[in-house]
């Protein structure tokens, strides 16, 4: 008994699922990996101002401006986890600003971050994940990324030194940075 078997349908279900592998890893590729960007970030920090609830004296205040669409927040999301761990018993409060127009949320872990509707001259950030400090007495002391390179984490993040030095009652004042990173345009 001999078989009769049908190539064409086997060839053309073959060809459309390659073609809709090529496409999924396509996808994938333009959504979530990104090339790391050698061009550096201006972060000028000059027109970024507290509410006026919260502006002058008071507790250190750390703002952190994300976007939940940005990749490159989930990198930076455990590295905050571990700065509201370390320093909110220390008097540091933090707060979170979206991105505008954006629809997200914050990890359980940062469900202890106060939103704000928004910061004015929050409008003309560059990018983000970025990230503002506020001394005792309400001035700018910091504004630009939590570290620079493709990753965050401790080991290379500018946020502890600020925070430390601040907490220790020595002033900052770094409210313009230039990095290369991993960002999303804010704007």
């Amino acid at each position: 008994m001999s078989q009769s078997r049908h190539p064409l349908p086997i060839a053309v279900l073959l060809l459309l699922l390659a073609v809709a592998l090529f496409a999924a890893w396509h996808w994938y590729q333009e959504r979530y990996l990104r090339p790391f960007a050698d061009a550096a970030t201006l972060f000028d920090g000059q027109q970024l101002r507290l509410p006026t609830e919260l502006a002058g004296p008071g507790p250190i205040r750390l703002v952190h401006f994300w976007d939940p669409a940005c990749p490159c927040n989930v990198g930076n999301q455990q590295h905050l986890t571990e700065l509201v761990a370390r320093f909110a018993p220390r008097g540091v409060v933090f707060y979170a600003v979206q991105k505008p127009g954006s629809r997200g949320h914050l990890p359980a872990g940062l469900s202890t971050l106060q939103a704000l509707d928004g910061l004015p001259g929050a409008e003309r950030l560059p990018a983000s994940p970025a990230v503002g400090i506020w001394d005792g007495e309400g001035r700018l002391a910091y504004f630009g990324p939590y570290s620079e390179g493709a990753v965050c984490n401790s080991a290379n993040s500018f946020i502890e030194p600020v925070l430390e030095a601040l907490a220790a009652g020595r002033p900052v004042s770094a409210a313009n940075t230039l990095a290369s990173g991993c960002f999303c345009a804010w704007r």
